[in-house]
């Protein structure tokens, strides 16, 4: 889709009359480290977006665990453990090449998400990998957050989508399967049959 130069918004100035100034909450909410409110938050979310940037361009990585996951070391440093996954590692790739990250947080039933901006590291210090160990199986890595910016964004947005209501939860068979996926876009190269089979207790066995 193609903009009319008449339709786009290109400067700063047209893009500030167009929305008008921040309202004063808006600001007050920002802190350059994790205030005591804003723990209680990481602490309860078993859920965070991690995105990165990198030569190859931007992305957006789901990460996972029971609530507490992401451990606060002080009030500005996070550590998140990097748990097993399909080893492309695009988040760490990223952050080799630029360490600004911006995690998201989400805590299940809770309108309000928890936004932190920072900059990382990745760390395989045996002794910070033995701390997040899980059935004996320490994470690959451990990437050091080092915390800029926090705040709150508000429940606009999990209202309107209604995230959290059973109601509009859907089958999962309602969508095309991973394995299908993978195979319609390989050209039927892919066993995506075999994959969808073998996919729940491959899951179930390679969580950590």
């Amino acid at each position: 889709m193609k903009i009319d130069a008449a339709h786009r918004i290109g400067d700063l100035e047209t893009l500030a009359a167009l929305y008008g100034q921040p309202s004063e909450a808006s600001l007050l909410k920002e802190t350059p480290y994790i205030h005591p409110h804003y723990r209680a938050f990481i602490e309860a979310a078993p859920f965070m977006a991690l995105a990165t940037s990198g030569p190859r361009g931007l992305d957006v990585s789901p990460r996972g665990d029971p609530a507490g996951f992401v451990t606060i070391d002080d009030e500005h440093t996070l550590l998140l453990p990097d748990r097993r996954g399909n080893n492309r590692v695009d988040s760490l790739r990223n952050v080799i090449a630029d360490p600004r990250v911006a995690l998201l947080f989400l805590v299940p039933g809770v309108g309000e998400t928890l936004r932190v901006n920072g900059r990382a590291e990745i760390s395989v210090d045996p002794a910070l990998l033995a701390r997040f160990e899980v059935d004996g199986k320490p994470p690959r890595s451990v990437l050091v957050v080092h915390v800029e910016t926090v705040f709150f964004q508000c429940s606009r947005a999990l209202v309107r989508s209604r995230l959290w209501d059973p109601a509009t939860q859907i089958e999962r068979s309602a969508l095309p399967s991973t394995g299908k996926i993978i195979s319609d876009i390989s050209k039927n190269g892919f066993d995506g049959e075999a994959y969808d089979k073998a996919l729940p207790d491959r899951v179930q066995q390679t969580l950590y």
